[in-house]
């Protein structure tokens, strides 16, 4: 992908600091992953924080697995896990070697390759077409649009085929936070993790969503990074 006039590419000590700095950080850049098909783009308007060991909502709270190993390497890799038995979902991985600390890619406006993703996007029969701020409305969706599989598991933001822009006049743009969606038990509590970050106004900002009793509760608790 050629990077704009006005944006860079980011660095890995970007991403080698605590997730709770990178996460608002990342709200305004541009994530773009290059494959046959083409290349997709996403200025990124919503993210999730999550902390590892500190934070009983993450997957990595109860320590390393062959699934969260990714977690655990170097800051600046992708954490793609499967989710509910359907969709995929992408992480940032940031802090420093062992510190299983990434951010969830919650959603963000398409700023390249729109039609591709929209074809992967309706490859299944819809009602009806999917408006343009939907083709990446939710972390399945970003996934989906990415065309992000498990198969992107630990893939180096670095190695060619992905990118992370930042404006040349970078800078945390004001933003709201709030609690994470879906996610019940200790994790799910607003007051103590607010480490969801969303640009207000922006459409492609997912709909907040509770956890839905104890079963959805541990569901989500299972499925979180």
């Amino acid at each position: 992908m050629r990077v704009p006039s006005d944006f860079h590419t980011a660095t890995r000590e970007f991403f080698a600091r605590d997730s709770l700095v990178v996460g608002p950080e990342l709200l305004g850049t541009v994530l773009a992953h290059t494959d046959a098909d083409g290349t997709v783009a996403i200025r990124l308007t919503e993210v999730e924080v999550y902390g590892g060991e500190r934070d009983p909502g993450a997957h990595a709270f109860r320590g390393r697995t062959a699934r969260t190993a990714s977690m655990f390497g170097e800051a600046g890799h992708v954490y793609c896990y499967f989710t509910y038995g359907m969709h995929h979902a992408i992480n940032l991985v940031t802090g420093q070697i062992g510190q299983p600390y990434g951010c969830l890619v919650r959603a963000g406006e398409v700023v390249l390759g729109a039609g591709l993703a929209r074809a992967r996007r309706e490859a299944k029969p819809r009602r009806s077409p999917l408006r343009d701020w939907e083709l990446a409305r939710g972390p399945a969706c970003v996934a989906q649009s990415l065309a992000a599989t498990r198969a992107n598991d630990g893939d180096d933001l670095f190695g060619g085929r992905w990118q992370l822009l930042l404006p040349d006049t970078h800078a945390v743009l004001p933003h709201e936070t709030g609690p994470r969606v879906g996610l019940g038990g200790p994790g799910g509590d607003g007051d103590l993790f607010p480490w969801r970050y969303w640009l207000p106004g922006e459409p492609s900002v997912s709909a907040y969503r509770a956890a839905a009793g104890r079963r959805a509760a541990s569901l989500s608790e299972t499925h979180r990074p």
